[in-house]
């Protein structure tokens, strides 16, 4: 049992998502900081006067808890766009050319589908023969020749 669970993780792609991991929680803690010492200050000056941020208070003044801050969603959105624009171009786009290297295509282009003709199910993989959920027979697409159109004579 251990043995098999060992051998599950010292799997290559079990360890690069591991690595993956930890390489986003740094860089999520350097742009929380970022959105936190940067961005709030500027989206609170936005209000202007002595306002807490950029929102409204809804109850008694002074009182956090009905205070509508818009500012914090804001700040909140650019942290998440931040952090997904680094995840994607320091451990998305290296991953793919990495394992384009070793010959795998990874997050390519999804397969194409499409719909059967009796049931109407549009995720039928292109080469199905036959439709999964009613089993009727599909057409097959006519393969394309040099020119673009169907081959023959």
């Amino acid at each position: 049992m251990l043995k098999g669970f060992k051998n599950f993780l010292m799997r290559g792609d079990i360890i690069v998502v591991a690595v993956g991991l930890i390489i986003a929680l740094a860089f999520s803690t350097l742009i929380l900081a970022f959105t936190d010492n940067v961005i709030n200050p500027i989206i609170a000056r936005a209000q202007g006067g002595q306002s807490a941020g950029l929102g409204w208070q809804l109850g008694q003044a002074g009182n956090k808890a009905t205070y509508l801050n818009l500012g914090a969603f804001i700040s909140a959105l650019i942290y998440f766009i931040v952090f997904m624009a680094v995840v994607y171009f320091l451990i998305v786009l290296p991953y793919k050319a990495i394992q384009a290297r070793r010959g795998m295509t990874v997050f390519g282009d999804p397969a194409p589908l499409k719909t059967c003709p009796a049931c109407l199910a549009a995720d039928l993989p292109e080469a199905a023969s036959k439709c999964r959920y009613c089993g009727t027979a599909q057409p097959t697409a006519p393969a394309a020749g040099p020119g673009g159109g169907p081959s023959g004579p």
